[in-house]
């Protein structure tokens, strides 16, 4: 469940709303490319400008759409313990299989601050927590120390996916985590060397539009065959590279607009990309052949 790739897949606008025929077919795409598991209203999913009932709603879609095919890993992380604690509730209830739980922002927590939030969300419902660690959004980092606290200490904290950028920090969370603990890659870029060093895979954002392309160099580095995953990486990074000129998720939607997959649309304070940024990515997608 927890290894492959894994979509973090976008949220679908149409007009301002969620376009709920939309979000069907894209993840009747992602099951009929192969892909693992996937993950609704995380950072690519656009989750902190939904409401309430849309969030809870992106969920249950993903979930019915999904059908038992694969699991759904729901995004409900909070920078307020409480509502994280009724967001993981509403997941399990629905039938997600895991939750995605991503550091409280802005608060700035402590380590002890971070333990018992994610203490408290693992207890509250009878489902798999992944961690989610990204520093350069949430503005503190959940240290390898902490990290293995929460895994010995809840036993449904079942992995992490790491976007620390730092493969050092990375090492260390599987040297003190127990054996089967999940180190899940949380940037397309870093794929290959975390399954180096004992990755299981990635929530990955280029997935969204090219999600056979990821699984190539996973499937590559699983049969032992390290010249064709580092191929398959290599051509995956030149385009997950345009894929970040901007902040995630602008570039994907641009991306699969450009593509006909969705609208293009996202939320304030989100908006569309520069025109120059938007140029350089339409020739990547073209370089790609994903465009002609």
């Amino acid at each position: 469940m927890y290894k492959g790739s894994i979509v973090a897949i976008v949220t679908p606008f149409k007009d301002g709303k969620i376009d709920e025929p939309k979000l069907k077919e894209l993840v009747e795409f992602q099951i009929e490319s192969g892909t693992n598991s996937i993950v609704p209203c995380g950072t690519t999913g656009e989750s902190p400008t939904l409401n309430h009932d849309e969030h809870a709603r992106v969920i249950e879609i993903c979930i019915e759409a999904s059908n038992g095919r694969v699991p759904i890993i729901a995004g409900t992380g909070s920078n307020c313990t409480e509502e994280a604690v009724s967001l993981t509730k509403h997941a399990a209830k629905a039938g997600a299989k895991g939750v995605l739980s991503v550091s409280p922002y802005y608060n700035k927590p402590t380590q002890e601050g971070l333990y018992r939030h994610f203490k408290a969300v693992a207890e509250s419902a009878d489902i798999d927590v992944i961690l989610y660690n990204i520093a350069g959004r949430t503005a503190v980092n959940i240290e390898p120390s902490t990290i293995a606290r929460l895994a010995s200490d809840c036993k449904n904290i079942v992995g992490v996916k790491e976007a620390s950028g730092s493969i050092s920090q990375m090492q260390t969370i599987k040297d003190f985590c127990p054996e089967g603990f999940h180190l899940i890659s949380g940037d397309d870029a870093l794929l290959l060397p975390i399954l180096s060093i004992g990755g299981t895979g990635v929530i990955s954002v280029a997935a969204n539009i090219v999600p056979k392309d990821v699984l190539a160099v996973i499937a590559a580095y699983n049969a032992g065959d390290i010249a064709k995953a580092r191929q398959a990486h290599y051509k995956l990074l030149k385009l997950v590279r345009n894929l970040f000129t901007e902040t995630n998720p602008i570039p994907v939607k641009t991306a699969m607009g450009l593509m006909g997959m969705c609208s293009a649309e996202v939320r304030l304070p989100l908006c569309e990309m520069n025109p120059a940024n938007k140029e350089r990515l339409k020739a990547a997608l073209k370089d790609y052949g994903l465009l002609k």
